[in-house]
């Protein structure tokens, strides 16, 4: 873990926290929530708790995906990873929960999608910030 440049994890997490309040809010929410049988206007809890969690979570993801790139990454190793990982682990994994659920093609398209870009996020800050 000495490898690990924390404020560049830190600015990875913040990039999933942006691109999913943009990902989840104006781009896609209707439409995600059409999907997801979800409220647009209902409420999941306390925002902090929901916002908090969602950091962490993404700061967790982040630090981890730090670990595995290893020290000073190539930028395009790291953002190729990140593409890879997103689609290939999280997306991948995301699809074979959906086909079991009887979740849409469209929701999953949407979930994939976030997390494809988060994990290429990820290369791309840690790739550039050594």
């Amino acid at each position: 873990m000495d490898h690990i440049n924390f404020l560049a994890v830190l600015a990875a997490a913040a990039s999933a926290f942006l691109l999913g309040g943009l990902w989840y809010g104006p781009l896609f929410k209707q439409a995600w929530c059409r999907e997801a049988g979800v409220d647009p206007n209902a409420s999941n809890g306390h925002p902090a708790r929901i916002f908090g969690g969602a950091f962490v979570l993404s700061l967790i993801a982040a630090a981890v995906f730090a670990w595995f790139l290893g020290p000073r990454p190539a930028l395009d190793v790291a953002v190729c990873t990140g593409a890879i990982t997103g689609l290939g682990w999280v997306a991948a994994s995301f699809g074979i929960n959906y086909l079991f659920a009887g979740r849409s093609l469209k929701l999953w398209l949407i979930d994939g999608g976030y997390h494809t870009l988060q994990f290429t996020l990820y290369g791309l800050i840690l790739g550039l910030w050594h």
